[in-house]
């Protein structure tokens, strides 16, 4: 069995991972999403509401994994509904988990083919990050929550950079007016929004490694706040600067507002290669966690060494990450990953719990 699980967290890397897990490649499409789907200019409201459904599902989630300390979803969804049962439970969640770490590369390939490295081969971008990745994993959770707390800060003070740089093609009537069609455009998108704050599931995990797990519901609630205030305000810039109908055009709209920009006389005048060498930081780092929680939930399915696993999924990563044939399908596989996460993450946890406590209650 792996010694891994003896390893412990603090509360802040608790918090910068569900923050990092869940800021990847959802903040560069977000606006254009969201804008598709409630074809007004009152999508900030709906990421505000999907915000606030993440909190309370992320609530129950914690609530589930404090009654089973030291384990994880992996363990106790064994001893909540028995073997088999917890058995499909935890290969459902292992798969989801490879699932979203090959799109996680995939989505950095065509990033960086697309904006920094032209007519490099998918292949020859993505070999490199499994490699470092499976490194990096190999040192169990510590490692990966201490590149968190670097990635973390530096992806902030630019973001805030950028946002505030942007403020010179800001129009606030491109928000305008407010609710203007009522709030049935807004509930439209509510499941755009929700898939945008996965990620916050990764607490039924990383619970077990927390130095202080009764801080737990305060942590999720931070790492759950700052994707929230991040898409907000995000949202609002480019929407405010591109408008609707221009937001909608562009595959990344996010990129393209950094681009309708630039500041003369500073060392750098176009902020959007910079903008890529962070998000791009951003993807590995969940790349990194999914591939983690993969190798440690089969590890702890069949209780043998965490290392046997991290090798084995190296390969089958890179596969599933080489089957969409363009960025279109790419794209479909995301949204096929984010429906999943949406029904199996708002559900099963749930059950779980109401299970726990109708048992707790006979006992």
């Amino acid at each position: 069995m792996s010694k891994q699980p003896i390893d412990k967290i603090t509360t802040p890397q608790t918090v910068v991972i569900i923050s990092n897990f869940i800021l990847g490649i959802g903040i560069l499409t977000l606006p254009r999403t969201v804008t598709e789907k409630v074809k007004t200019p009152d999508g900030w409201i709906t990421i505000i509401l999907g915000g606030i459904i993440a909190i309370l599902v992320a609530f129950i989630m914690v609530k589930l994994a404090g009654r089973f300390p030291g384990k994880s979803i992996f363990q106790f969804s064994k001893e909540i509904t028995g073997k088999w049962i917890g058995a499909i439970i935890s290969l459902c969640i292992i798969l989801y988990y490879m699932a979203l770490a090959s799109f996680e590369l995939r989505a950095m390939s065509e990033t960086t083919r697309l904006f920094l490295l032209q007519g490099t081969p998918n292949w020859a971008i993505i070999l490199p990050f499994i490699w470092v990745g499976l490194y990096l994993i190999t040192g169990g959770i510590n490692p990966i929550a201490r590149m968190f707390e670097i990635i973390f800060p530096v992806t902030v003070l630019f973001f805030l950079l950028v946002m505030f740089l942007g403020i010179k093609v800001f129009e606030v009537d491109n928000l305008r007016p407010v609710l203007g069609m009522g709030l049935g455009p807004v509930m439209k998108g509510l499941t755009t929004t929700s898939l945008s704050f996965v990620g916050f599931e990764i607490i039924m995990i990383i619970f077990m490694f927390m130095k202080e797990p009764n801080r737990a519901m305060k942590a999720t609630f931070i790492g759950l706040i700052i994707p929230l205030v991040f898409y907000s305000i995000t949202f609002v810039m480019v929407v405010g600067s591109l408008t609707v109908d221009g937001v909608v055009t562009q595959t990344w709209p996010v990129l393209t507002f950094i681009r309708s920009f630039e500041i003369q006389g500073l060392l750098v005048e176009r902020f959007d290669s910079l903008l890529l060498v962070v998000w791009i930081m951003q993807l590995f780092a969940t790349f990194s966690v999914c591939y983690y929680a993969a190798s440690l939930g089969l590890s702890q399915m069949f209780k043998k060494n965490i290392n046997g696993f991290i090798y084995g999924l190296a390969p089958l990563i890179y596969i599933v990450s080489m089957v969409p044939k363009n960025i279109n399908e790419m794209f479909e596989m995301g949204s096929m990953i984010g429906n999943f996460t949406l029904y199996f993450f708002s559900s099963v946890p749930v059950l779980l719990l109401l299970i726990t406590l109708i048992r707790g209650k006979k006992s």
